[in-house]
Formats: C-alpha cells, structure tokens, sequence
C-alpha cells in the first residue's frame, strides 16, 4: 500500500564527465536492495524527492539523477553536448561509478523514452522496466502537443492560445523554430518569458484536475528556463532518433518485464504511445489509471507505480 512518506537521500555527490558536464547523482532506500534507475521527465524537468517515494525504501535502492543541464546538474540549461546519446552514456557511468551489474530501469514521460533508448542499447544491464505516460519521440507525439491542429490544442484551445502568444510575431514559423528563436536569442528577458509560457502550457495540461500548485512551480525560472530550452532543442532535433526508432528496436528488450502505466486522459502524451507499446510488448502489463491524466502525483498513477515496483520486487524474488 502507497503511503506519501518522505525517503531521506543517504547519498549524494556530482560526477564530471568527459565533455564537461557536472551530473548530479543520488540515492536513497536501502543500499542492499534492488537498484532502480529512475529516468525524470522532460528533458529538463530535474529529480525530485517524491520520485523517491514510488519504490519501498526497505527493497530498493533507488538511484535518481538529473539530465544534463538541469536540476542540480550544470552547466544550467546547456545544450552543449546534450543530445539522447550523451544521457545513455551517463547513466552508463552512473551505473559504473555505483558497480551495479544489473538493474530495473523506471521513468515517466521523457524518462519512459529515456528508458527505452537505454534498454534498447544496453539490455543486458536491465532487469526490467517500469514506465508512466509513455512518449515514443515520434514526430506524431510531439506534434500533438506542440503544434496548431494536434489533439492536445484541440482538447485545450484557450491555454494554447496562450502558449502560442509569445511567438505572434513569427508569422510563418513552426512553433517549434519560432521558439527557438526566443529560447535560444540574446534577450533575457524574452527568453523567460517564451520559456514560462511553455512549461505553463504543459503544467495546464498534465493533470485531469487543475492544480494549482505545479502551476505556479512551472513558472519558476530555475524549472522553466532548462525544461523550455532542453524540450524545445530536442524536439527540434526529433529526439536524436531516427524513426519509429524505439518501436522497432524494442525486440532487443521485449524479454524483459515491463510494467506500463497511463492516465486515461493524459493530454501530454497519448493514450495511443501506451496502447502501441502494450500491444508490440506482449508479456508487458498496461495499467490504465482511469481517472488521470498525465502527472506521477495523481494518486491513481502514483498507486499504480508503487504497486508495479512491489510487483516487480516480488516477482525478482522468486526468481
């Protein structure tokens, strides 16, 4: 049974990579348990303590990390070398660095496409997988929430009128490119403010219930500027995925177990990118939460992970 009590971290520290990142790195649960990964959202939303909350910290070591150029990690909000290749290189060394031979790989949103492409490099560092509001980084994913005529503008014409508002001067341009021009320009002043206007529209959108809280959260410069900037980069750059890329490589880690949860409503990323990854993942188990939407903290998906972490704890055990 889910119960929201805090985990203290036992262990924290930053690892330097070889072209200049700074990865902030920690762990907390039980150093003897299980080792899970968990791969945060995004790109560029950062860990938080309330991920740790989703594994029992008496059966799991649980290891979260914040992405390239945000969280703690720095440089903030960089996109030099910053591109989905360089993520699996450091949850590679992050492994590495913590002599794990195997573990479960979970993540949520981005972390769940995050996850995929590691598992697909590196399936024989994965026990399995646990993954929430699946994204598969194809172009009808991202269209979908990001540009005029995709379900989620329809869902929500008037919060897309205004994540639309800052780039009213860029008749012409993809939403995407016009974007870019803000995100990554010389006005700073400009830059933050295409940058809240972003996460504010994805933060509208994430829960079946508006909250009021994660609102306000989105708006903070220390979250918006490197979510608006990494999403924007990379969703510009298809992800660094050819494609259909996941899909078609995911016979390398179809063996594994899998635990797939969506919300029913998840306006952020459709039920669809669940319902296919269930369907060519045959032994996977699909948890649709049915009064949700996108977000981890909706107590239904929030239940819905705990219970597939002790699931997998259980199953690992007769193993």
């Amino acid at each position: 049974m889910y119960q929201a009590e805090a985990i203290d971290c036992y262990k924290s520290e930053f690892l330097v990579t070889a072209d200049g990142h700074r990865i902030y790195l920690e762990q907390s649960g039980n150093p003897d348990g299980i080792p899970v990964v968990m791969c945060h959202g995004g790109p560029g939303g950062g860990c938080s303590p309330f991920q740790r909350t989703l594994f029992d910290s008496q059966r799991y070591r649980i290891v979260l990390f914040d992405q390239r150029g945000c969280g703690q990690s720095t440089p903030f909000a960089s996109l030099e070398n910053n591109t989905t290749a360089d993520l699996i290189k450091d949850i590679e060394l992050i492994r590495e660095h913590l002599g794990i031979t195997r573990w479960l790989v979970a993540g949520g949103s981005w972390g769940s496409t995050l996850a995929l492409a590691y598992g697909e490099q590196h399936p024989e560092r994965c026990l399995g997988f646990i993954l929430r509001g699946i994204f598969l980084g194809r172009a009808e994913d991202i269209d979908w929430l990001y540009r005029p005529g995709g379900g989620a503008s329809q869902l929500f014409p008037d919060y897309f009128g205004d994540f639309m508002q800052p780039i009213s001067a860029f008749n012409g341009l993809d939403v995407l490119v016009a974007y870019r021009q803000l995100l990554q320009g010389d006005d700073a002043a400009k830059q933050l403010a295409a940058a809240q206007a972003w996460s504010l529209w994805e933060s509208r959108v994430a829960t079946l219930m508006p909250n009021a809280a994660m609102r306000a959260g989105a708006v903070d410069a220390e979250y918006a500027l490197p979510l608006a900037r990494i999403e924007n980069y990379y969703f510009l750059h298809h992800c660094f995925f050819a494609p259909n890329q996941l899909l078609d490589q995911l016979h390398k880690i179809s063996h594994l177990p899998c635990w797939i949860v969506h919300g029913r409503y998840d306006a952020v990323c459709k039920m669809e990118n669940a319902w296919t990854l269930a369907q060519a993942w045959p032994d996977a188990k699909l948890r649709i939460i049915h009064n949700a939407g996108h977000s981890a903290s909706e107590v239904g998906i929030t239940r819905a992970l705990f219970d597939a972490a002790a699931e997998f704890a259980d199953w690992w055990q007769r193993q």
